[in-house]
């Protein structure tokens, strides 16, 4: 409107010959406007497109990494040729234990009936009734139920048939089997959501990096490192049940969220509704989800300190990480380990040092480590929870002389024990960590010359300074949180091996970086900067195909004779309310395929299972066989099952059973014998062998 005012105006000064010139103008702004509504309307339908192309690039990938996956399952196992106990078999330790709270709420009568044995289970921690749910964070298993019930009724309703079965020969004079293929089969329909799960969270990587660089060459980058570094960032192609494979995908997802609410521009508590959405669907499954969680409340509020965002960002990041939890806690009936955490209680501090803003800028840092320790101790006293002891101590074993049964059983497991040597040579020769490197080491140089830069100008001019600390905010703050997202997880990754799951695929995230005209545009054009990125990832296939191809090799096929044999025995010798103890991972196999009640399991994060999982253990002590007797006869045991290899195996000084013992039994640490070598040589009187077979013994307690 404003052009054409003046043009009228214009003509009420001027003649005639004006009013032509008013007609041509208001024609030739008529036609301006036209064509800058069409290039408008252009480049809307051009970024509409670029998002299109991009979402489905995002399935495309995803769909790949789905079949990846699940195609080398099938290669490990030959899983579509097992029958259903082998499939049971194969969900070892506690894949197995979880499993069977799945196959309990298929089976029953109704699906109430089956959630109220999971929900008053006294089988698992016999004579003890426990709630699964809320100890074991089963909520995939629920959901998956109730998807299988619904599959199974659907399909019957309408005479649809849902699996295909057959007879396989297994050879080797082992019997034939029936096997069943399809989403009927019960083992199908658990393993399938999650490989589709995790296909879904590459796809939400690829959008992350893409987001994160400014650029799909960002996505690309980090979808092909995690490929090329498969093997570092990921076991859920071996272990699909495990609770990091149902989780992990959503803290992908909430930390997608956390970076769109650090970059923008007007941040809102839609954010925070999305953050909780996520972060309870993190924590449902995984009672790991609240260290990492730390390291991401930690990761932000460092971004917060250093002046790169506001406290309305920071309270809206907070408002959505606070409901989270205690929706969390609510759904899980008032999980003592999260009342008692690290996270919860990093949490309140934070929340504290946010309200009292002004007064506290500048002894943060000091405050949130000493008030997160400070509520933690004083609520684990308060409530008398010891249930998350053993983390510190392992943490305390890492840096010390100190060793306790506890933590010995975890630090001589590898996957425990501290980063082994190999995998940053790994991650080395696929270019990865090089890549992180030089990302981080630019994006931080230009990072810093700017706050250089805003200082200069902020001491020439000090009004620049009289700005609202609630509504602060700084160019990049995203990048800065990821940054120290990475340095927190690389040192979880330093401590326990097991955690580089969290640690490669954030690295994979930043390689997005070198994608980045923002910090790379120093390279030049964006033709020669995308020439570079293409050598990049030139580079990295040379040992990322090689270790591609590692993978597709491994072909195998699952068979547990001597297991398979001793589940039998179970099934067919023993009454059903017979109570068996030994070690966990057996323990998990003996209660999903037999239901015989248990007094131990796989599940070590509780006081009392650790109690009893240490008493059962004396059967690998040096300790009489009398004292091993009492123990498990003082825990209601009818059947101890002694397995060999647990008797002799030692993965490397100091970690055998008996070392492991050795630690806390000073008063027989000098008998040659270990108990569980004697019970294989001669159990009587104490015991009476019922069952043998080159692996297993079975253990009948004797009743004088």
């Amino acid at each position: 409107m404003a052009p054409r005012k003046r043009q009228v105006q214009n003509a009420d000064d001027s003649n005639g010959k004006s009013s032509t010139t008013k007609g041509n103008s208001k024609s030739k702004v008529g036609y301006k406007s036209k064509t800058k509504d069409d290039e408008h309307s252009k480049k809307n339908a051009t970024s509409l497109s670029y998002k299109i192309f991009i979402i489905a690039v995002a399935v495309v990938i995803g769909v790949v990494h789905r079949n990846h996956i699940s195609s080398m399952f099938e290669r490990d196992r030959h899983f579509s040729h097992l029958s259903t106990l082998e499939r049971e078999l194969a969900f070892r330790t506690e894949m197995g234990l979880y499993f069977s709270y799945y196959k309990t709420m298929i089976e029953s009568k109704t699906f109430m009936d089956g959630l109220n044995q999971v929900m008053n289970d006294n089988i698992t921690e016999y004579p003890l009734t426990i709630n699964t749910l809320k100890r074991f964070n089963l909520y995939p298993e629920v959901a998956l139920a109730v998807g299988y019930r619904m599959y199974e009724s659907v399909n019957q309703a309408l005479k649809r048939p849902t699996k295909m079965c057959w007879t396989v020969n297994r050879g080797e004079g082992l019997s034939p089997v029936q096997s069943c293929e399809g989403l009927g089969e019960p083992s199908y329909f658990y393993v399938e959501p999650v490989f589709f799960l995790n296909g879904l969270m590459m796809s939400v990587f690829f959008l992350f990096g893409t987001y994160l660089s400014g650029s799909m060459f960002g996505g690309i980058l980090t979808v092909a490192s995690f490929f090329f570094n498969h093997g570092e960032a990921t076991r859920v192609q071996w272990t699909p049940p495990l609770r990091e494979s149902f989780a992990y995908p959503f803290l992908v997802a909430q930390m997608f969220f956390v970076t769109l609410l650090l970059k923008s521009s007007t941040p809102s508590y839609k954010y925070s509704v999305l953050i909780a959405i996520a972060t309870v669907l993190f924590m449902l499954p995984w009672q790991f989800a609240q260290f990492a969680l730390l390291t991401e409340l930690i990761a932000v509020f460092a971004t917060y300190v250093l002046g790169y965002i506001g406290s309305r960002k920071m309270k809206i990041f907070l408002f959505g990480l606070g409901a989270g939890f205690a929706i969390s806690y609510v759904l899980l009936f008032g999980n003592e380990m999260l009342l008692t955490s690290f996270f919860f209680s990093g949490l309140i501090t934070v929340f504290g040092i946010i309200l009292l803003e002004p007064v506290l800028e500048f002894i943060q840092g000091v405050l949130l480590a000493g008030g997160t320790v400070g509520i933690k101790l004083t609520v684990s006293k308060l409530f008398n929870i010891a249930d998350d002891a053993h983390i510190g101590d392992i943490l305390r074993s890492k840096f010390s002389n100190y060793n306790n049964f506890h933590t010995l059983l975890y630090t001589c497991a590898a996957e425990f024990d501290f980063m082994e040597t190999e995998t940053p040579f790994r991650v080395l020769k696929t270019l990865l960590l090089p890549s992180v490197v030089i990302a981080i080491f630019v994006v931080t140089y230009q990072l810093l010359k700017r706050e250089y830069i805003a200082w200069k100008s902020s001491s020439n001019n000090p009004d620049v300074l009289d700005v609202d600390i609630s509504k602060r905010s700084k160019p990049n703050a995203e990048i800065v949180y990821h940054f120290f997202q990475l340095a927190a997880f690389t040192v979880m990754a330093i401590i326990i091996m097991r955690l580089k799951l969290f640690w490669t695929p954030h690295m994979c995230l930043i390689t997005s970086l070198l994608a980045s005209r923002q910090f790379f545009g120093w390279i030049g054009t964006k033709e020669r900067h995308y020439a570079v990125l293409t050598v990049i990832v030139a580079g990295m296939t040379v040992q990322g195909l090689f270790n591609l191809q590692h993978q597709w090799n491994i072909m195998g096929e699952f068979s547990n004779w001597p297991q398979e044999e001793l589940v039998e025995w179970i099934k067919a010798n023993t009454p059903k309310n017979a109570v068996f103890a030994g070690p966990m991972p057996t323990m998990a196999t003996v209660k999903l395929c037999t239901n015989r009640p248990i007094v131990n399991h796989p599940h070590y994060e509780d006081a009392g299972l650790r109690e009893r999982t240490k008493k059962v253990y004396t059967m690998y002590s040096r300790k009489p066989l009398s004292e091993v007797k009492k123990n498990l006869q003082d825990l209601g045991v009818d059947y101890a099952i002694l397995e060999d290899s647990w008797c002799v195996r030692r993965s490397r000084q100091g970690c055998s059973m008996a070392e492991i013992w050795d630690v806390e039994d000073k008063a027989n640490k000098h008998e040659p014998i270990p108990a569980c070598a004697k019970l294989k040589d001669n159990p009587t009187p104490y015991f009476r062998k019922v069952f043998q077979n080159n692996v297993y013994q079975v253990l009948k307690l004797t009743k004088q």
